[in-house]
C-alpha cells in the first residue's frame, strides 16, 4: 500500500500490527472449541453400551 507520508505508514502499521495476531488467536480458540463439541459428540468404544441385540 502506498501512503502519502512515513508518517501515515508508520501509523496504518501501528494500528493493523497487532491484528493478525488477534485473528489467530480467534482462530486458534474456534478450533479449540470444536475439537471439544467432537469429543463430547463421539461416544468412545469403551463407553458404548455392551451388544444387548447379539444372539449367543
Amino acid at each position: 500500500m502506498r501512503h502519502s507520508t512515513v508518517r501515515a505508514a508508520m501509523i496504518y502499521r501501528h494500528l493493523v500490527g497487532g491484528r493478525d495476531q488477534e485473528i489467530a488467536d480467534h482462530v486458534d480458540r474456534l478450533i479449540k472449541k470444536s475439537k471439544k463439541a467432537k469429543k463430547v459428540q463421539r461416544p468412545k468404544k469403551d463407553r458404548e453400551a455392551p451388544d444387548s441385540d447379539k444372539i449367543n
